[in-house]
C-alpha cells in the first residue's frame, strides 16, 4: 500500500472570489487548482518570512551593532549565572564519566 505525502483541501468560497481566481487562473496560464495552491504557498511564505525578519529604526539598529562591537562588561548575575551553569555541566560530565 501506497503512502501519498498530500493533504486535501476543500473550502466552499463566495462566487464572486470563485470567478476572479477562475479568471485570474487562466490569465496566468494555470488551472484554477494550480493557481490556488501556488498562491496560497506563496502567501504562506510571504506570512512566515514576514515573522522571521526583525525590523529595526536605524537608531535601533545602530545601537544593537554597536553592543556587538563594544560589549559591557557582564554584571554580577551574568556572572553568577556563568559559574552556575559551569558548574551545573561540570558536575554532569563527572557522573557521566
Amino acid at each position: 500500500m501506497a503512502l501519498h505525502n498530500k493533504q486535501r483541501v476543500i473550502a466552499q468560497i463566495p462566487v464572486h472570489i470563485y470567478q476572479a481566481l477562475s479568471q485570474a487562473a487562466e490569465l496566468s496560464g494555470a488551472n484554477l487548482q494550480q493557481f490556488m495552491i501556488q498562491s496560497a504557498f506563496e502567501k504562506a511564505q510571504s506570512v512566515i518570512e514576514k515573522e522571521r525578519v526583525i525590523h529595526l529604526s536605524s537608531q535601533s539598529a545602530a545601537l544593537f551593532f554597536d553592543m556587538l562591537e563594544n560589549p559591557p562588561a557582564p554584571n554580577r548575575k551574568l556572572r553568577d549565572a556563568m559559574k552556575l551553569y559551569k558548574k551545573t555541566f561540570s558536575d554532569a560530565e563527572n557522573k557521566n564519566a
